[in-house]
């Protein structure tokens, strides 16, 4: 249920005590590098060195071949050697396994390897392994889903991202044409209630080039579906085939990337709920410094966390983490979180945002600090062990709002504003007199569910007007929710910052 989703596990998933050192030439804790070491290229530092299986404190005993006439020479003293220390593999079973695709796939690259994954590409393949990843053939969103999303909550959400859209468009200038793109839209449902609120201003809609940043090939057919879409054929001399939202009447283009929406128009970015699916890296303090938290297998072939016994390239990210905050703020973590691929996204969208002009709303669930330890794994609205049957959950992580800021800060430019909490965000942009619009045309059923939705996207807690079943409790994400805006310098402070 959302209320289970929205309440945060109350164990520590991932203490000291449980994380073990690595197999296979891995180090114990106490032998972890300071990240003061001098990180080495990947071909000069491999996970594990060649004389790995050395037995420690063994006894090397060289071979001698029997002679070829068949005679043996007899030894002048028998030589014991102890191999009680040595590793003796289980017998090899071909016997079917019940593990999935999936895993079969991850268990291969840690052996193929020879060494751990780290827990950014575990999270990458669970979710967008092209064959069986958890966002690539299910649809995940809705009651019926695996959680649910604010735009699925309540038509008002998409309608009042509409209000932004149209306030950054007209701080713009108004341009004749521009393309408004959305990173990870899930069903569509947002951009749908989204062009439904705005369809009555022609002059806006018809400037709109909507572009759908999504992987799945299921999630791209329930948004071709949800945007009301068709095709058309020889629209001009110039343009053969494109794809239009009867909503709008808009045209909508899908990407496997955002480095595939065209450059040289402006441009507003939408990324709402985009960023905690986005692969982090785990670090962990350990008697040395910091270690990188790795995935391999356990000796009876499942899954489990260990340390690398060296600096990994995500280290360079950790040190640039590090300058952004204070001593203080370190000295009191034993675990960080950092994303290099939400570090090198903002600054790709604060590049396009510099040479196209218009801006970018990021929302999510997150903190305005140095994240420590929010890895979670959701499957049916219930939280479940991280690394228990990849692919059939979804992975998510707290959103580092400082490091966004500060990535974005490096295209000097452009200028970020907040984070301020969805609350507020909504509030200012008028939700409070929506609902009340609404609320005035609407059956006792339908006034029950927008008072629920609205204190979902606003409130804090549970919802002290309920009076349904406990389990289905309205837990508001008001102040959960953070909210920030990256925009060209020269169009001012954006609705509602200022």
């Amino acid at each position: 249920m959302l209320r289970k989703l929205l309440l945060r596990t109350s164990h520590a998933r991932r203490a000291l005590s449980n994380v073990n050192t690595a197999s296979s030439g891995s180090r114990p804790l106490n032998q972890c590098p300071s990240p003061s070491l001098s990180l080495l290229p990947r071909e000069t530092a491999p996970f594990y060195s060649s004389n790995s299986a050395e037995v420690p404190g063994g006894t090397f005993v060289k071979h001698v071949d029997d002679d070829p006439n068949g005679s043996t020479s007899q030894p002048s003293a028998t030589i014991s050697v102890d191999r009680s220390a040595l590793y003796n593999p289980p017998e090899h079973s071909h016997e079917p396994t019940s593990d999935s695709e999936l895993v079969k796939h991850l268990k291969g690259i840690i052996k193929f390897r020879g060494g751990p994954i780290s827990v950014a590409e575990y999270m990458e393949e669970v979710l967008t392994n092209p064959k069986a990843g958890f966002y690539i053939n299910h649809d995940v969103f809705g009651t019926e889903g695996d959680f649910i999303t604010s735009p699925e909550v309540s038509q008002m959400f998409g309608e009042m991202i509409g209000v932004w859209t149209m306030c950054m468009w007209e701080q713009m200038g108004q341009p004749r044409r521009v393309n408004l793109v959305e990173l990870g839209p899930g069903r569509g449902t947002l951009m749908a209630d989204l062009l439904r609120g705005t369809s009555k201003f022609k002059q806006f809609t018809e400037a709109l080039h909507i572009h759908m940043v999504e992987c799945s090939p299921t999630l791209r057919k329930l948004q071709h579906s949800n945007l009301k879409c068709i095709e058309e054929e020889n629209v001009s001399q110039y343009v053969g085939h494109r794809t239009i939202s009867t909503l709008a009447e808009t045209p909508v283009t899908w990407h496997a990337a955002l480095e595939q929406v065209p450059s040289g128009l402006p441009t507003i970015i939408i990324a709402h709920e985009f960023y905690d699916a986005l692969p982090i890296h785990q670090f962990q303090r350990a008697s040395r410094g910091w270690c990188e938290k790795m995935v391999d297998i356990e000796e009876d072939s499942s899954f489990r966390f260990v340390l690398s016994p060296q600096p990994t390239p995500a280290n360079l990210y950790l040190m640039k983490r590090f300058q952004w905050a204070t001593d203080e703020e370190i000295e009191k973590l034993n675990h960080i979180e950092i994303c290099p691929t939400a570090m090198d996204l903002t600054q790709t969208i604060a590049k396009r945002i510099s040479s196209d002009g218009g801006g970018a709303l990021i929302i999510d669930y997150g903190l305005d600090g140095v994240i420590s330890d929010s890895l979670q794994a959701i499957r049916k609205h219930k939280f479940v062990d991280i690394l228990d049957d990849p692919g059939s959950a979804d992975l998510s992580a707290y959103v580092d709002f400082a490091a966004i800021k500060h990535s974005a800060e490096e295209e000097s430019d452009v200028s970020v504003h907040g984070p301020i909490t969805q609350s507020q965000f909504l509030g200012a942009l008028g939700i409070n007199f929506r609902v009340e619009a609404l609320l005035q045309n609407c059956t006792d059923e339908q006034a029950e569910s927008l008072r629920a939705g609205y204190w979902q996207l606003v409130g804090e807690g549970e919802a002290p007007f309920w009076e349904g079943p406990d389990e289905q409790v309205p837990i508001g994400m008001g102040t959960r929710y953070l909210v920030m805006a990256i925009v060209n310098k020269k169009r001012g402070v954006p609705v509602p910052f200022s």
